[in-house]
C-alpha cells in the first residue's frame, strides 16, 4: 500500500507544480522591476527560455541522477498509479528549474544569454541534483552517516537550503567570476552609479506572485494528501510577515527591502516549516528578514559585488540560516516537534553550500574560458544582447507581425 497513491494525490501534487509554475512569473517580475529598462525584455525572456531548458536537462539527466527514475517506458508503465510519478517530476522539476531563475537575478544586466542557457543545462542536469539526492533520496549514505553520528538525518522539508541556498551560492559563483556592472564601482572603490529599481510596482508584483505560490512551494511538498498538514502553512504566514516587519525597520521604509524581506522569511522557514511552532516560525523569518537587509547593503556598499537582485543574501545566506533554524526551532525545547539534530543541520547546511559554490564556480568558469560569459562594452551599454532579437521599428514590426 506504500506505493498506491490516489487521483486525489495526482491532483493535489499536480496543483502544487501549478503554483510554484507560477512563482516564475514572480522571478521574472521581480528582475523586470528591479533591473533598468533597458534589460526588462533580457529579464523576461531569459526566465522563459531557462525554464524550458531546466525541463529537458531535469528530464533527460537530473531527475535520473537524484532519484535513479527515467521516463523511457512505454506509455502504459507510465500511467501506473494515475501517472503520479510523472506529475511528481513536474513538481520537483519546478523546484530544480528556481536554481537558473535564482542566479539570474544576480547576474542581470551583463551575462550573454546563450551561455547562460548552457550553465542552466549543467547546473539542472548535474549540480543541483548531486545534493538533491543526498539530501532527499538518500545518496551516497550521508544521511544514514549523520544519523548514526548525531541522532536524525538532515531535515530539508521544502527546500531551504536543497533549492534556495544552493542557488544563492552558485549566484555568488557567477557574480564574482563576471564582475560587476561598468557604471557601478569607480576604480578605487568608491560607488559610481546606484542603478535604483526602475519599477516598483513591477518589483511588488513579482514579490506578490512568489508569496503566493510559495504555499504551494512548502504545503505541497508533502507530496499526498495524507501527509499534507496546516502547520506549514501557518509557519509559512508567520515567517513571511516577520520577514517584512523586520525589513521594513531595519530597512527604513524601503520599498525593494520590504517586498524582499517576505521573501527571506519564507526562505528561510521551509527546512523547518513542518516542525517548528508558529512562534519559532516567526522568529525565523524575522532573523532572515533582518539578515537580508544588512548582508544585502555589506556586499554591495562594503565588499563591491554587484549582485543585482541580492540573491546571495536572500537565497544563499537566508537558505543556509533556515537550514539551520530548524535544528534550532524545530527542537522540543523551543516548541517544536524533534526529530532534528543541530549538529546534522549544520553539517547538511555546510555540505549543500559548499557543492553549490563549487559546482557554480565550476560551470561559470569552464564557460568563462571557454565562450566567455560577459556582454561587450557597446552590449552592456545598449542594453541588448545580441541572442535576442528585438523590434524596434514600426517597420519591422510591420514585416515581422
Amino acid at each position: 500500500m506504500e506505493n498506491f497513491k490516489t487521483s486525489a494525490d495526482v491532483l493535489f501534487i499536480l496543483l502544487g507544480a501549478i503554483m510554484i509554475l507560477a512563482m516564475h512569473a514572480g522571478f521574472a517580475f521581480l528582475e523586470l522591476g528591479t533591473v533598468r529598462r533597458k534589460n526588462q525584455v533580457n529579464a523576461l525572456v531569459k526566465i522563459l527560455c531557462d525554464f524550458s531548458v531546466s525541463t529537458i536537462a531535469y528530464f533527460f539527466i537530473g531527475y535520473g541522477i537524484a532519484y535513479g527514475v527515467h521516463f523511457f517506458d512505454g506509455a502504459e508503465t507510465l500511467l501506473a498509479k494515475s501517472g503520479y510519478d510523472l506529475v511528481k517530476f513536474f513538481f520537483l522539476l519546478t523546484f530544480a528549474a528556481a536554481i537558473p531563475a535564482i542566479v539570474s537575478g544576480g547576474i542581470a544586466e551583463r551575462a550573454r544569454f546563450n551561455p547562460q542557457l548552457a550553465a542552466t543545462f549543467l547546473l539542472v542536469g548535474f549540480v543541483y541534483p548531486f545534493f538533491e539526492g543526498i539530501a532527499w533520496n538518500q545518496a551516497f549514505g550521508i544521511q544514514g552517516w549523520l544519523k548514526e553520528a548525531f541522532g536524525a538525518e538532515f531535515h530539508d522539508f521544502a527546500g531551504s537550503v536543497v533549492v534556495h541556498a544552493v542557488g544563492g551560492w552558485i549566484g555568488l559563483a557567477a557574480v564574482l567570476l563576471l564582475g560587476a556592472r561598468r557604471g557601478r564601482y569607480h576604480k578605487d572603490g568608491g560607488i559610481a552609479g546606484a542603478h535604483p529599481p526602475s519599477s516598483i510596482p513591477f518589483l511588488a508584483l513579482g514579490a506578490w506572485i512568489l508569496i503566493v505560490g510559495w504555499f504551494g512551494f512548502n504545503v505541497m511538498s508533502a507530496q499526498t494528501l495524507d501527509k499534507v498538514s496546516g502547520l506549514v502553512a501557518m509557519n509559512s504566514l508567520m515567517a513571511m510577515v516577520g520577514g517584512t516587519l523586520v525589513a521594513l525597520a531595519m530597512g527604513r521604509n524601503d520599498p525593494g527591502f520590504v517586498h524582499n524581506g517576505p521573501l527571506a522569511g519564507l526562505v528561510a522557514v521551509c527546512a523547518g516549516s513542518d516542525l517548528m511552532h508558529p512562534l519559532g516560525a516567526l522568529a525565523t523569518g524575522g532573523i532572515a528578514g533582518g539578515l537580508f537587509v544588512v548582508m544585502f547593503t555589506i556586499t554591495q556598499n562594503r565588499w563591491k559585488i554587484d549582485d543585482v537582485l541580492g540573491v546571495w543574501p536572500l537565497h544563499g545566506l537566508c537558505g543556509a540560516w533556515g537550514g539551520i533554524a530548524a535544528g534550532i526551532f524545530g527542537a522540543q525545547a523551543l516548541g517544536g516537534l524533534g526529530g532534528v539534530a543541530f549538529m546534522s543541520q549544520f553539517a547538511g547546511t555546510l555540505l549543500g553550500v559548499g557543492i553549490a559554490f563549487a559546482g557554480g564556480l565550476a560551470v561559470y568558469g569552464a564557460l568563462k574560458a571557454a565562450v566567455g560569459i560577459r556582454l561587450d562594452a557597446e552590449e552592456e551599454f545598449n542594453g541588448a544582447d545580441l541572442s535576442i532579437h528585438r523590434i524596434s521599428s514600426s517597420a519591422e514590426r510591420e514585416t515581422l507581425w
